[in-house]
């Protein structure tokens, strides 16, 4: 079933892209990040060093230094699935009698995530300079596991506050540092971490959206063909009824670029929805994305070797340190902390 094969190459391209950006993009404790590194000790040897290097400058300009390539293929894959689904999936459901208010909440969750994307890619992230710099000293205490106190920053030459963190791509000191985001160019730090979560919340409701009304539309056609009450002659003029398979099939190649674009924005939906979990579990926590990946293995105080006493290796010290509770731990992100505020425990 050729269908099939090119489904399956669709999905192997797309997880080796998101592979690739696990692994290049400093996330190499994700699982993607661990796959990838697993599959390169195996084909390594079977590359030519030219060719590893070449691909490793290539890659090293992609991910880590900053550039808006990520920036254009984020527009280029918005444009590419409302085109599609503007072409042809709103013609069908508008045949469908489906309400103009469902068919219009794409594109207002499309407005809205292209503001809170703005946001995202434009906003400080919280830049640690001279003028806030003994202000954000006093804005948390020092936990002396990840973040002690008297560290300094060899780059900016100013001591760090607690919680933050010297980006290589941006070349800036940021204040609560949760990740760099190569989709929006930017940091994500104290000042528009509230940006980021909302424009994931966006994204994931836009691509179940336009899920959810594009499979509508696929399960009419279906039923209006009868489909699935009909037969077919195999090869060995064996008369069969259609079952799921074949509908596919038919869908497949009746509606090859509606099916392909479903699957995309299915596989973004959930791929997104457990990202956007990860992120949320975080802010009620009141944990950073640096803090959760640094203070994984670290042990809690009673450690030792002598004693027996051993943390399982997802330990993590800072779990609950900055900890004030949900609703207090979302107001700090939501309305971030001023000069004049201080984290109290």
């Amino acid at each position: 079933m050729d269908f099939l094969s090119l489904f399956a190459i669709y999905v192997a391209v797309v997880l080796t892209c998101i592979a690739l950006v696990c692994k290049y993009s400093g996330q190499q404790q994700t699982p993607f990040g661990q796959l990838f590194n697993a599959v390169s000790t195996v084909i390594s040897p079977w590359i030519p060093q030219w060719l590893q290097t070449v691909f490793n400058k290539i890659f090293h300009k992609l991910f880590h230094q900053r550039n808006k390539l990520f920036l254009y293929l984020h527009l280029l894959l918005e444009v590419a699935v409302y085109g599609e689904f503007s072409y042809e999936v709103f013609g069908f459901c508008m045949e469908m009698d489906t309400s103009l208010i469902s068919l219009s909440i794409p594109y207002v969750l499309l407005a809205l995530k292209s503001y809170l994307f703005y946001l995202c890619c434009s906003r400080d992230p919280g830049t640690v300079t001279k003028k806030n710099h003994a202000a954000l000293l006093k804005m948390y205490p020092y936990d002396e596991r990840l973040f002690h106190q008297g560290t300094s920053c060899p780059t900016c030459l100013l001591t760090k506050p607690a919680r933050s963190k010297h980006c290589r791509l941006c070349n800036r000191c940021v204040h609560r540092f949760d990740h760099h985001c190569v989709w929006v160019n930017n940091c994500i730090g104290a000042k528009n971490t509230r940006f980021f979560l909302l424009y994931l919340l966006s994204v994931c409701a836009m691509a179940g959206d336009i899920a959810l009304l594009t499979g509508d539309m696929l399960l009419h056609a279906v039923l209006r063909s009868g489909l699935m009450h009909a037969y077919y002659i195999d090869e060995n003029g064996q008369q069969q009824s259609t079952g799921l398979l074949f509908v596919i099939q038919h869908l497949f190649l009746t509606f090859p670029r509606i099916v392909f674009m479903l699957g995309f924005v299915i596989f973004v939906f959930f791929l997104l929805a457990g990202y956007t979990l990860f992120h949320f579990y975080l802010a009620f926590v009141n944990q950073t994305a640096n803090e959760w990946f640094r203070g994984r293995g670290h042990g809690c105080q009673h450690c030792n070797p002598m004693s027996g006493h051993q943390c399982r290796p997802s330990y993590n010290p800072l779990r609950g340190f900055y900890n004030r509770g949900v609703l207090r731990n979302l107001g700090e992100i939501f309305r971030p902390l001023g000069p004049t505020q201080k984290k109290v425990n």
